[in-house]
């Protein structure tokens, strides 16, 4: 059986809910629904590009803490909550991901709290950024 290993942040959050920020098995990693909660302060920006910054770097720091890294993330899901934030939010999620290209899903659903404009959750499989990657071009 592999090793579990599960990160927590100390979110009041993860207690209510009693799950973790990162769960590893193996070389596979989920990592929650992440806000763009500063962890240090507790605050949450007003503006939704701050907000989808301070996601991704809550989200690099949970995937450090296991060894690696955005390049490892292969599956992402970004929750916008309102349509009209969604140019601007792909704008910073293109260039966060830009030669990552994860499979994605965005879409726009209401959120934990009006104050939360936008959430992203991944899964990373370790040292997948040193695999060979092939790249092909379909016509659906």
């Amino acid at each position: 059986m592999d090793k579990i290993t599960k990160i927590k942040t100390g979110n009041k959050f993860e207690t209510l809910g009693s799950y973790s920020r990162a769960v590893a098995v193996g070389p596979w990693i989920f990592v929650s629904n992440t806000a763009g909660r500063n962890p240090r302060t507790g605050q949450i920006p007003d503006d939704v590009r701050e907000q989808a910054e301070q996601v991704f770097a809550n989200i690099e720091g949970a995937l450090a803490a296991l060894g690696a890294s955005l390049a490892d993330v292969v599956v992402s899901r970004v929750f916008i909550q309102d349509p009209a934030d969604t140019p601007a939010v792909m704008e910073i999620v293109g260039a966060r991901y830009r030669g990552i290209d994860p499979a994605a899903t965005i879409t726009c659903p209401p959120l934990g709290g009006t104050a939360y404009k936008v959430e992203i959750e991944v899964t990373a499989y370790r040292n997948a950024a040193g695999a060979q990657t092939e790249q092909r071009l379909i016509s659906l």
